[in-house]
């Protein structure tokens, strides 16, 4: 393994994302050498089939019940895994079709999410991502790096975001203006990068986990497609205003958050077009006062994962930021792919004993390596 201070050749890299809006696995190749992003390659994707899915959910709610009390239900547990392993095995053989260039020696996954507690107090925070890392690795063949977030959580740290690393490669590209990229999964974070170049990083609040849950919950599908039910819907001002009320907008970053922390049980009485107006406002308001914790405001916010194809969420963002939002395709950006390509780079920093965590975006006490490497 090379050290950091020797010359290392940037090489193709995949990397792997399965999200907690249990959707699809995603999966990315980049040239890098984990410190910059030279070229894109191929992307892919998996959709979990609905019997997958429910698999998944099955885990996440077992989960949550057992909340590292107990023995774990390792039966479930070990279901999910088995589901999560064969269907990154499956996305890798998408990425590579018809790839004519280098095969990767190097890939980084990330696993199936399906509990998080932030620390409190004198208590650590514990994570807990499902994946079998070694009979992947035997199904790829090439060196594996996995389980990324426990060293840091260990060391004290949230343990999230960890894509802040990657985010910051991607906005070095850009030029040196003080901007934020907000990543909409079930869970929305940013990253922001000063105009001194320093990195702040943290969760600022729900994004689709929420509003998928509400509408899967009326039998309306998995997603609030194109944002159609929150457009017809009323935001209940009231309502909301308890919920920015809430003690998670008043803690300094870096914070981090489980999908269920907050849930659809906040709009439970509304219908369901209210309720999913109401959540999608929730979302870009706390997006909003995340930007407000920052010590400069961003002159311009660049949005990626799924929740930037609502066009309904992206409009509230615009109102509530009151900076310039952008979904990442206008940057040159992959949004679908961008948590894929993250985990890539960090299997790079990985392999070359580099930080993948600071103080400024997990709270650990100094920089972090993280990540096991197996091969």
């Amino acid at each position: 393994m090379n050290s950091a201070s020797e010359k290392y050749e940037p090489h193709w890299v995949a990397g792997f994302m399965s999200g907690t809006s249990l959707d699809a696995v995603d999966a990315a190749l980049i040239l890098t050498d984990g410190e910059q992003v030279l070229e894109f390659g191929p992307t892919a994707e998996r959709k979990y089939l609905p019997e997958e899915r429910a698999v998944l959910q099955r885990a996440t709610d077992a989960a949550r019940a057992w909340n590292w009390t107990g023995p774990q239900p390792e039966t479930i547990f070990t279901e999910a895994r088995e589901v999560v392993t064969h269907t990154h095995l499956a996305t890798w053989e998408r990425l590579l079709e018809g790839w004519a260039g280098p095969m990767p020696r190097l890939a980084g996954v990330h696993g199936q999410t399906v509990l998080h507690r932030a620390p409190k107090g004198a208590q650590l925070g514990a994570t807990l991502q499902l994946i079998d890392g070694p009979a992947l690795q035997a199904a790829l063949g090439v060196t594996l790096a996995y389980d990324f977030r426990t060293d840091d959580v260990a060391a004290g740290g949230q343990g999230a975001p960890l894509a802040p690393a990657y985010h910051a490669a991607l906005l070095e590209r850009l030029g040196d203006e003080a901007a934020c990229v907000l990543n909409l999964g079930g869970v929305a974070n940013i990253t922001a990068r000063m105009s001194d170049g320093a990195l702040v990083a943290f969760d600022t609040g729900p994004a689709n986990g929420p509003i998928d849950e509400w509408v899967e919950g009326h039998g309306l599908g998995t997603h609030d497609v194109g944002g159609r039910l929150a457009a017809a819907g009323r935001v209940h001002e009231g309502l909301l205003d308890q919920l920015m009320d809430h003690d998670w907008f008043d803690q300094p970053p870096p914070k981090s958050l489980d999908r269920y922390d907050f849930n659809a049980s906040m709009v439970r009485g509304l219908s369901v077009e209210d309720g999913a107006a109401t959540l999608t406002e929730f979302t870009a308001r706390a997006v909003a006062a995340g930007l407000f914790q920052l010590p400069e405001y961003p002159a311009r916010m660049i949005a990626c994962g799924g929740g930037r194809h609502n066009p309904v969420l992206m409009e509230a963002l615009r109102r509530a930021a009151g900076c310039d939002v952008h979904a990442a395709e206008t940057v040159g950006w992959r949004g679908d792919s961008i948590e894929a390509e993250a985990f890539a780079f960090l299997a790079a920093r990985t392999a070359r004993g580099l930080p993948i965590s600071w103080p400024s975006t997990t709270g650990v006490p100094a920089p972090m390596r993280g990540g096991k490497l197996i091969s």
